[in-house]
């Protein structure tokens, strides 16, 4: 009698599912973009540094080779072996940002980085992937328990406590959005609208403290709703940003032409790269930005949906509301929509742990979209136990799970004789 053998890590680069083939597509050519963009929007600011012009390009191709492996390792790696890692995933997440604070680099009066030498690690960056699998496997374990309040708390308290180092280094843009991101997937596996009401509500008041307790933080935050108050201090980047998208009209000044790159525009290559290209590229330039993030919406939500695991489902979900939620900031933050928070154009701004945790995730996207496993409903319900009593048959218990919401696949009665 043979041994079965241990199930492999890694499998076969997948192929054949046409949504993750557009999906990657898209992320290729965005990628590509925004490597060109990086190499003119930071000629400026590597200048400035006293290196060469290009030197900040070529940090960026460096990051870019580290991103491809990790994509192309995520796209091969085991899903449910992915899955299972992910509370050590969120236990190492949370030491990263507990290093942070002890021993971080400041820079841009944030302590957000762990000097590796080789690279810069912003763990605030990982920590948005971390959520979405560590929130993916909750939910997969313990969907029937997310239903009451308490022990939702209980089991997002290190999503919560992750959020609130972030909060501190500060980043309140990051922590944002890793709240989002849990809330958003929460919200998709089933969780009522009274939590959900609730969640907004005390995010919405945790958010009013934040701004009453720092007050400089919160005139920096709503500077963009009366810009022209403070044009030398918090209205001034959105000034620049203005001029310089105003500047670009319909076809731009031409590649590497942008004037605000050269000190007027703080964070040219990283904040406002979507700035410098409609100032280089005008108006069709940033259009196509956008018709770029749309095609992935569409081939990231196929993907989703062609998903018969609901974990890996989630995943999807997760990663599609991260990718999106910040690209939307982002361009709305530049064009005086929303506040100026810091949170990066995915795929464009320079940043080496946000772009290799971006193409991570579109490794793991690509994957779920080849992945032709099925699981059972895993939907947030409140759990319920109904008692009736019947004076001639005595008493009954009603099974807590009706059978409406269970799977076809792995229907069974949870009654007892």
């Amino acid at each position: 009698m043979s041994e079965s053998r241990p199930a492999r890590l890694f499998h076969a680069w997948p192929r054949g599912n046409g949504a993750a083939r557009s999906m990657l597509l898209v992320t290729m050519i965005m990628v590509a973009y925004g490597t060109v963009a990086v190499a003119s929007a930071s000629e400026g600011q590597a200048a400035a540094n006293g290196g060469s012009s290009w030197s900040i390009a070529i940090h960026d191709l460096v990051y870019l080779g580290f991103g491809l492996i990790a994509m192309y390792v995520a796209a091969r790696l085991r899903l449910d072996w992915v899955i299972r890692r992910a509370p050590l995933a969120m236990i190492g997440g949370l030491l990263l940002l507990l290093a942070v604070k002890a021993i971080g680099v400041s820079a841009n009066g944030g302590k957000r980085w762990l000097n590796l030498h080789v690279i810069f690690l912003q763990p605030s960056e990982l920590f948005k992937l971390v959520t979405i699998l560590f929130i993916a496997w909750l939910i997969e374990h313990h969907h029937d328990e997310l239903g009451d309040w308490r022990p939702l708390l209980l089991w997002t308290l290190p999503v919560l406590a992750g959020a609130a180092l972030i909060v501190i280094e500060p980043d309140i843009g990051t922590s944002s959005v890793v709240v989002a991101i849990a809330i958003a997937m929460l919200a998709v596996a089933g969780l009522s609208r009274q939590l959900l009401v609730r969640i907004v509500g005390l995010g919405i008041l945790s958010f009013g403290a934040f701004m009453i307790l720092k007050p400089y933080s919160a005139r920096r935050f709503l500077s963009f709703l009366h810009p022209n108050q403070n044009l030398q201090g918090s209205g001034y980047q959105l000034l620049q940003s203005k001029i310089g998208l105003g500047a670009g009209g319909l076809t731009g000044l031409g590649l590497g032409h942008s004037r605000e790159k050269w000190g007027l525009l703080p964070n040219p290559h990283t904040d406002f790269i979507f700035t410098i290209i409609g100032e280089e590229l005008g108006f069709i330039g940033t259009l196509a930005i956008v018709g770029l993030f749309i095609w992935f919406l569409f081939s990231a939500t196929r993907i989703a949906q062609s998903s018969a695991n609901a974990t890996y489902r989630l995943v999807a979900i997760g990663i599609t509301a991260w990718i999106m939620l910040e690209a939307v900031i982002n361009i709305a933050s530049v064009v005086g929509a929303w506040a100026v928070t810091g949170v990066p154009l995915p795929f464009f701004s320079y940043g080496g742990t946000a772009l290799i945790s971006e193409l991570f995730a579109i490794g793991l996207l690509y994957n779920i979209g080849h992945d032709v496993s099925e699981s059972r409903d895993h939907t947030i319900r409140r759990r319920e136990i109904l008692s009736t009593r019947n004076e001639g048959l005595g008493s009954m218990r009603v099974p807590r799970s009706p059978a409406r919401y269970a799977d076809p696949r792995t229907r069974t009665s949870h009654g007892r004789e």
